[in-house]
């Protein structure tokens, strides 16, 4: 049987009382047979040629739906069969890589690990009331060794005592004695080594929130901060070359120009 090219569905039947079929109504016309029942003959004819070739059509698209599915299992069977094997061979290769590195398989028990400390670190109040002010302040304060300063003075001072100072309109007013005097042996920023710089970033923040700076500052502080410590003179080997970076990098860090206005 042939294959068909068309869709006979999307064809439709000619009307064969036209002149272009008369030669075909000739051949039936007899003294019983006129024109119009030759016509209405071939329209018969017509139809029922057309309704064989749909069901042709039909066994034509199941054949060739059958056909692909058949192609599509076969590719399947393929692909699983590879894919099997690629398991298989990657088993092999994993049990050589654990016989040839067995150390690197050990197993490494879940043990629970140590948390935070959940303690308020003492930052040194000078450091605090200039903080409030939105004033310069170095981050020797919050460095390991400016926290430990402030645990030794701690109990050593008279937090009772008072000293005078002018305000801002000029008056004498008296404060606390912890707040007026800044702490002897305070390095400068460009000076901090690296590791005291990067432990005093998160104490130095946490102050911040602490004492009800905006969350947009302490969000600025921490990307700035950020940006800073991965940045390429991070790791430079030249001192001095670091040591002007960080001069030039840090200085202004916490200036009132940079962290803003004062809490609200």
């Amino acid at each position: 049987m042939n294959r068909l090219i068309v869709d006979p569905n999307l064809e439709h039947c000619p009307d064969f009382t036209l002149a272009a079929f008369q030669p075909s109504c000739l051949l039936l016309l007899n003294p019983l047979t006129d024109d119009a029942q030759a016509a209405v003959m071939l329209q018969n004819i017509w139809l029922a040629m057309n309704s064989t070739l749909k069901i042709q059509w039909q066994q034509q698209l199941d054949s060739d739906t059958l056909e692909v599915t058949e192609q599509q299992c076969l590719l399947d069977k393929a692909a699983e069969q590879c894919l099997d094997a690629q398991k298989l061979q990657d088993a092999v290769l994993a049990e050589e890589d654990r016989k040839k590195n067995h150390i690197h398989h050990i197993v490494i028990p879940d043990h629970p690990h140590p948390k935070w400390a959940a303690e308020e670190i003492l930052v040194s109040d000078f450091a605090l009331c200039k903080l409030d002010k939105a004033q310069f302040m170095e981050l020797y304060y919050w460095t390991n060794k400016g926290l430990a300063d402030v645990r030794t003075n701690f109990c050593t001072l008279d937090d009772d005592s008072m000293v005078p100072t002018v305000g801002v309109d000029g008056s004498a007013t008296w404060i606390s004695a912890s707040v007026a005097h800044p702490a002897t042996g305070v390095i400068p920023d460009h000076l901090l080594a690296l590791l005291d710089f990067s432990c005093a970033i998160p104490h130095f923040i946490a102050s911040h929130e602490q004492h009800g700076w905006a969350n947009s500052h302490i969000i600025m502080l921490a990307n700035f901060f950020g940006a800073l410590m991965l940045h390429k003179y991070w790791t430079l080997d030249n001192i001095l070359e670091m040591k002007n970076s960080a001069m030039h990098g840090t200085r202004p860090l916490h200036s009132p120009l940079v962290l803003g206005t004062s809490p609200s």
